[in-house]
């Protein structure tokens, strides 16, 4: 029986078949890979090089979140502090707050040679996203609400999934997470029986987030 196409042709359409199977494939497993929660990270709670606790620093001692994370209100990105902040209140020649803890080695030689201490990430978002610190907190977005209560955290864990479906959610009704400026970095407010569901805050600081593509994608 004569072949109905030629050898190149069979050998192409062979090809595609098998590069059909293999692209349907890498995409289950991606999909799949990416929607685990170990890829989300949520519950994420890494052993950091020192015991500091959000618990006690901002719970107990009612430190703002500022202090430490000094630009989160002018830069995109939320800094680390260094260990000169840490000082301000440990330095054994001067306030010594538990100055020579054993516990504070690590922030001390930081202090002493100006290397920094090796803190381990927790919150990560893709490489392939964008988000600026400075543009969320000054719209009335809380600390709260992408990094969950860590004024109760002994040790930070990672709160949310960050997930591009859980910002849209937020950018799709803004005024449920939204809150005074001023109220940013008050961890503990909640918002009174007698306002409004957060749609005059939304319009008094024009609230608008985008909701295409390259908001994120740049």
């Amino acid at each position: 029986m004569p072949a109905i196409f030629s050898r190149s042709l069979d050998f192409r359409f062979r090809q595609l078949g098998v590069g059909l199977v293999v692209g349907v494939s890498l995409f289950a497993i991606g999909f799949y890979y990416y929607a685990l929660p170990s890829y989300s990270r949520v519950g994420y709670t890494p052993e950091q090089p020192v015991a500091f606790s959000h618990q006690l620093h901002v719970g107990h001692l009612g430190m703002d979140c500022t202090y430490c994370h000094q630009a989160v209100f002018e830069s995109p990105h939320a800094n680390v502090p260094s260990s000169q902040t840490c000082m301000n209140c440990h330095n054994p020649k001067k306030a010594n707050v538990k100055g020579t803890s054993p516990l504070l080695a690590p922030v001390r030689n930081s202090y002493d040679t100006g290397a920094p201490v090796e803190w381990k990430r927790v919150h990560k978002l893709p490489e392939f996203a964008y988000f600026n610190h400075a543009v969320h907190v000054n719209k009335g977005v809380s600390c709260v609400s992408c990094h969950g209560q860590v004024n109760e955290m002994k040790v930070v864990s990672h709160d949310q999934p960050l997930s591009m479906g859980w910002c849209l959610k937020c950018h799709n009704a803004p005024e449920k997470s939204l809150r005074p400026v001023s109220e940013v970095t008050n961890l503990t407010w909640i918002r009174s029986p007698g306002d409004d569901d957060g749609a005059t805050i939304k319009k008094n600081l024009a609230v608008n987030p985008p909701m295409n593509c390259q908001g994120c994608h740049r």
